[in-house]
C-alpha cells in the first residue's frame, strides 16, 4: 500500500467522518441501536483524528509557517477541544430516539463539516506551500503510525 502523505490521510479522515455524519443523519428516531454505534465510530474517528493533527500536524504546520497561520492554529484547536469536551459528550448523553438528539447531531454535522472546510481551504493550502512533499510524505508517514497505534488503544 502506497504512503499517503499528511494533508491525503488528513483529508481522507474528513472524508470518513463526513459519511459518517451523514449516515447518522439519515437515521430515524426508532434507530436508537444504530445512531449509538453510529456515534461510537463517530467519536473514535474524531478523537484519533484531533490527536494525529494536534501531536504532529499542527506543531509541525505552526513551526514552519508564516505568522498569520498562527490564527488558524488556534482556531483549529478551539474547535477540537469545543467538539471534544461540549458537543460530542452532550450528544453521548442525549436519548438517541429523541429529537434532541437528531438536532445535536445537526450541530456536530456543521461543525465538524465547518472545520474539516475551513482546513482543506486554508490550512491545506499554505501547508502545502511551506512543506517540501518530502516533509509531507514524512509527516503522513509519522501520523499513520500514530493512528495505528492510537486505534489500538481506544
Amino acid at each position: 500500500m502506497a504512503s499517503l502523505n499528511a494533508i491525503e490521510l488528513l483529508r481522507e479522515d474528513h472524508e470518513k467522518v463526513r459519511q459518517l455524519l451523514s449516515e447518522l443523519s439519515n437515521t430515524t428516531n426508532r434507530a436508537a441501536k444504530k445512531r449509538s454505534e453510529l456515534l461510537q465510530k463517530i467519536k473514535k474517528e474524531v478523537e484519533v483524528h484531533a490527536q494525529i493533527e494536534e501531536e504532529i500536524f499542527y506543531p509541525a504546520f505552526r513551526k514552519s509557517s508564516a505568522e498569520e497561520s498562527e490564527k488558524l492554529y488556534h482556531e483549529a484547536k478551539e474547535e477540537h477541544r469545543a467538539v471534544d469536551r461540549l458537543v460530542l459528550p452532550d450528544l453521548e448523553e442525549t436519548e438517541p430516539t429523541s429529537e434532541e438528539f437528531q438536532g445535536r447531531v445537526k450541530v456536530l454535522k456543521d461543525m465538524i463539516e465547518h472545520h474539516a472546510e475551513e482546513e482543506e481551504q486554508e490550512m491545506f493550502v499554505k501547508a502545502q506551500e511551506v512543506f517540501s512533499e518530502e516533509e509531507l510524505e514524512e509527516l503522513g508517514q509519522r501520523m499513520a503510525e500514530r493512528k495505528q497505534e492510537l486505534r489500538k488503544s481506544l
